[in-house]
């Protein structure tokens, strides 16, 4: 999945180069805009008592992204398990052909109770439709 993200202000440190926390908020953005193209009910799975939270956050910066860049986020799902997705990330600026950031976020599934517990079938189905 592809999204195009246009750099702010706000995203930037004082040298108006992208605040290295900044990387994750994106991810962020990937995860929920990928599930959201497959169909992932997020809403109502957080009401029926099912959490994603992230468990692991890797981000290598390879070139720095600046104000009013245009972005764009590329994000895959690389791995499912009973109760985790793992998914990658890179960044490239627009007219550039390098990787400006790379990463991988991994998230568990959880109950209310915060222990782990199975993904749920129909994300499992959508994750599986999508791969296949």
């Amino acid at each position: 999945m592809r999204l195009p993200i246009r750099i702010y202000y706000g995203d930037t440190d004082c040298g108006g180069v992208v605040y290295y926390a900044k990387y994750l908020t994106f991810f962020e953005r990937g995860r929920t805009e990928l599930l959201r193209e497959l169909g992932v009910p997020m809403a109502k799975l957080n009401d029926e008592g099912v959490m994603f939270v992230v468990i692991k956050a890797e981000v290598k910066y390879l070139s720095p992204c600046r104000y009013d860049d245009l972005i764009t986020l590329d994000t895959q799902i690389t791995e499912t398990s009973g109760a985790t997705i793992t998914f990658s990330h890179s960044i490239t600026r627009e007219g550039a052909t390098a990787i400006a950031a790379q990463g991988i976020t991994a998230v568990a599934s959880i109950g209310r109770d915060g222990k782990p517990i199975r993904i749920p079938q129909e994300v499992r189905a959508a994750i599986l439709g999508k791969r296949s």
